[in-house]
């Protein structure tokens, strides 16, 4: 099995292409979709360096997995899905995610029966990707719908846990829980120590290089966030203190509401535009004229 990671360093994301040399059946993990906020256009240059490969190996592309709906970076699912024919992949919870955000963003037409995606997956699920075996776990906390994917002794565990040098996924986001993603740690760090870790971001703490791959020993040992030993209550203590520092990522509005869709854009209205809904002054109580209401 070969593992390919591809680095965006506008929102530090990290896609993977992982296929098998002999058979050439291959997944990817996480793609982008390149948006520019000022303007508010659409490039291709992740996803084109997917494709490169891809073609570049003669590979079939069995699956698009989605480890849950980003806040940080729209997908880039449904253009590889047209390219190389694959079906889009994401967790079952996904329903959950949707009926929040279909309220959020005022969304009338967004289904929440998951139906957007080709496959939703819970936990213990095995997807044959031809010669491929990959296995579902689910990891919630950072959001309801989290899942890691397994692949022989590879486990990508999107925002669930990062490198061992950095932490964990934040947990201030709709139905976000410290206390499940606790739980969903300790279950990844029951698996062998040298179990491979492929994270879904990097965060380049302390300006070191990019790095896109650790181990459950080395994640049990070093994490800041969450050692092994660490209790419940500790982390719990930790990570809710530490989300009310945190700023908002910052294509959240967008990201979500097209990923909760199965990384579809906006319907063009009547003019012929499509267009994004951002609400403004959430959470604040401010007047018409952008002016703070007194409590």
């Amino acid at each position: 099995m070969r593992i390919e990671a591809f680095f965006d360093p506008r929102t530090y994301t990290l896609t993977y292409l992982v296929w098998d040399e002999a058979s050439k059946d291959a997944v990817v993990i996480d793609p982008v979709l390149d948006y520019e906020p000022v303007g508010s256009y659409t490039f291709t240059e992740s996803a084109d360096k997917v494709s490169a490969m891809i073609r570049e190996h003669g590979l079939k592309l069995h699956y698009i997995l989605e480890t849950h709906a980003h806040a940080d970076h729209i997908s880039g699912s449904q253009l590889l899905k047209a390219r190389h024919g694959a079906k889009v992949v994401i967790g079952h919870r996904i329903r959950e995610v949707q009926a929040t955000f279909k309220h959020l963003f005022d969304l009338p037409n967004l289904a929440t029966d998951g139906s957007q995606f080709d496959l939703l997956v819970k936990e213990g699920d095995v997807l044959k990707a031809g010669t491929l075996a990959v296995e579902v776990i689910e990891t919630p906390g950072h959001t309801p719908a989290c899942v890691t994917y397994k692949i022989e002794d590879a486990i990508f565990t999107g925002d669930a846990l990062f490198m061992d040098d950095y932490g964990v996924g934040r947990c201030d986001f709709p139905k976000g829980d410290a206390a499940t993603l606790y739980d969903s740690v300790m279950k990844l760090y029951r698996l062998p120590d040298e179990t491979r870790v492929f994270p879904g971001h990097d965060y380049l703490p302390n300006g070191r290089p990019v790095r896109w791959q650790t181990t459950i020993g080395a994640s049990k040992a070093n994490n800041p966030h969450i050692r092994m030993g660490i209790t419940k209550e500790e982390f719990v203590r930790f990570r809710t203190a530490r989300d009310k520092e945190l700023a908002a990522p910052r294509l959240l509005y967008q990201s979500v509401q097209v990923n909760v869709d199965g990384g579809r854009l906006p319907e063009k209205h009547g003019n012929g535009i499509a267009y994004f809904n951002l609400p403004v002054n959430l959470n604040r109580k401010v007047d018409r004229t952008g002016a703070p209401l007194s409590d």
